[in-house]
């Protein structure tokens, strides 16, 4: 007895086909995505102190992920280096008037989420505005928001749902629309792109978000590093580089890197900036020892 066929599926050879409509947003990016110029680039990063200030704040009652130290970072990072926090204009890139780019003023991520829309698993890219100056506690409450199960009910994925129920000639013009005036983009497609995949055993990764500089992080795990001349272990995470070469050069991209690395590894919250005592000494224990 045959079984009954799922709404939205057809048969092929006898195999089912399914409408990847909830998929479409991303296969309008990757159409977008195709044109970069992708060069990768990847270092390892000492955890120590992160992860002293991580459970320092869960023994205060707070939690912070990976993700938000990396955000808060790159937000400061890419604020220093402006020829990474750009994007190259639209248009014939060769002209006469050769190729262009917008610089912004401001770090807006675009961070990648894993989440179930509707029954089946999808990508949805949540915006974070402002990481130039955002705190730590601000940053992992804007994260907090995206982690409830009705992700892809909230109004910021109302331009996802739209996508996908238009017809996919409309939709993809309405997606190349969005991202024709340099002045909208930062709202829409973000300056900056971050993914994690830390929850499982990855140790680094590469992918393409769009921007002229895209962050892939691993897991962090212990491993084994060397200390004025003596070995030691420390929690290390793997940090991808991926840049646009049409944007920035190899060694631009390195100092971004470089200075990612310092700014991670050299973790302070800051806190004593406004008279308080920094989380970590709240708790007994000192970063900077």
């Amino acid at each position: 007895m045959s079984q009954p066929r799922p709404a939205g599926t057809e048969r092929a050879a006898g195999y089912p086909i399914r409408s990847e409509r909830r998929r479409l947003h991303t296969l309008y990016f990757l159409e977008h995505a195709a044109r970069q110029r992708p060069v990768h680039l990847d270092t390892e990063i000492d955890m120590t102190r992160i992860e002293a200030h991580r459970a320092a704040a869960r023994a205060a009652g707070r939690r912070y992920s990976v993700v938000a130290y990396l955000l808060y970072a790159a937000g400061r990072v890419l604020y220093r280096h402006p020829g990474a926090n750009a994007a190259l204009l639209p248009g014939r890139p060769f002209g006469l008037r050769g190729p262009r780019t917008v610089r912004f003023d401001r770090v807006t991520a675009k961070l990648a989420l894993d989440r179930t829309v509707d029954g089946e698993r999808t990508v949805l890219s949540a915006l974070l505005p402002g990481l130039e100056s955002a705190g730590l506690d601000a940053v992992q409450t804007r994260i907090d928001r995206y982690r409830g199960p009705d992700t892809g009910a909230l109004p910021e994925f109302r331009g996802v749902r739209l996508l996908g129920r238009l017809p996919a000639p409309l939709g993809r013009l309405a997606f190349a629309a969005a991202l024709r005036n340099p002045r909208r983009r930062p709202a829409v497609f973000g300056t900056v792109s971050v993914s994690s995949l830390g929850h499982r055993p990855v140790d680094g990764f590469h992918s393409s978000g769009g921007t002229a500089v895209t962050l892939c992080a691993g897991r962090v795990v212990d491993r084994p590093v060397v200390r004025d001349g003596r070995l030691a272990v420390a929690p290390v995470l793997r940090l991808g580089l991926t840049f646009d070469h049409r944007i920035i050069d190899g060694a631009a991209a390195a100092d971004v890197l470089g200075d990612l690395k310092s700014t991670l590894e050299g973790f302070d919250d800051g806190a004593e900036d406004d008279g308080t005592e920094p989380i970590i000494r709240r708790t007994g224990r000192n970063l900077r020892a």
